[in-house]
């Protein structure tokens, strides 16, 4: 038999090469995580410094949310070529939307341009329109025809206005799957919201717009992601618990943070996770908001 230290070398020589991570394998977490809401050139954020953050917070899978040909997210993010180019590169770690401003000529054509090269939903729709307005119709009509979701930013007077009639575009587009996201769609989890108010910080009154809409339309989804996701479980930890147990099919995680770090405080991401690996109920629920839903409703290959 060979000598005691050598095959302790040799088990340690190939522990070691089995560790080795080329540039473009991800750091995974114990269980995947499906990441629906990022975007590139966030806030003047480089594409490296995208990739390592979604590394350090074990991130197996990236959707690239593009601003469409205006870049009209109000972070700066970039259009929908520089999320081809980025899931291209690492096309393991990241997949793309599709997305244009839905009031302008052309917007139709420039979405179908990037659903036909490979993008798997259209978003983030974050722009002044009423919710329930003919161009908002027309990007559902597209998602209808592609077959792929469609994101929406909801904030009071500002983006997609009118939430309270976005139930007018669910039941007339039963076979396109919705996610809601932002302040005024995070807001309303509470029936006695004020909508000027962004962040609330009172205990959540059960039975507000955005629960019913997730209750009574098969077809609407939430997406988890930034601060306002995140306040909207930390303002009121025992309604949290309840709600990811009910909603437990309808919840989608993402990060949507624009800092390089992809911990600590500064990240709202990587605590978001955090936060729903406490407060959801079961490990089963916390698999399906991390990684099943988001499989099931974006149709994404993992």
């Amino acid at each position: 038999m060979p000598p005691t230290n050598l095959l302790s070398r040799r088990t340690f020589l190939a522990a070691a090469s089995a560790c080795l991570l080329s540039d473009s394998t991800p750091l995974y977490a114990a269980e995947p995580i499906i990441d629906i809401h990022q975007h590139t050139n966030y806030s003047g954020r480089t594409n490296e410094q995208l990739i390592a953050h979604q590394r350090e917070m074990g991130i197996t899978k990236t959707v690239l949310l593009p601003a469409g040909s205006k870049y009209g997210l109000a972070a700066g993010a970039g259009g929908n070529q520089t999320v081809v180019d980025l899931a291209r590169q690492y096309p393991k770690e990241y997949v793309y939307f599709a997305n244009e401003l839905p009031d302008i000529p052309g917007a139709r054509q420039e979405i179908e341009k990037y659903l036909k090269m490979g993008a798997i939903g259209i978003g983030e729709q974050k722009f002044h329109v009423p919710c329930d307005s003919p161009p908002i119709e027309g990007i559902a009509e597209v998602a209808q025809q592609f077959g792929v979701p469609v994101l929406l930013h909801f904030q009071h007077e500002t983006y997609n206005l009118g939430i309270e009639n976005f139930h007018k575009i669910l039941k007339k587009f039963p076979k396109v799957n919705f996610i809601g996201h932002a302040q005024t769609w995070w807001g309303n989890i509470d029936k006695n919201h004020d909508q000027k108010v962004m962040y609330p910080k009172t205990p959540v009154t059960p039975g507000g717009l955005t629960d019913r809409l997730l209750s009574d339309y098969p077809n609407m989804y939430g997406d988890l992601s930034a601060g306002s996701g995140l306040n909207a479980l930390l303002r009121d930890e025992a309604h949290a618990r309840e709600f990811l147990a009910r909603h437990q099919d309808k919840l989608l995680y993402g990060s949507d943070c624009s800092d390089p770090f992809g911990k600590g405080e500064k990240c709202s991401g990587s605590q978001q996770i955090a936060t729903v690996r406490r407060l959801a109920p079961s490990p089963a629920i916390t698999r399906k908001i991390f990684y099943s839903n988001a499989v099931r409703v974006l149709k994404i290959k993992v």
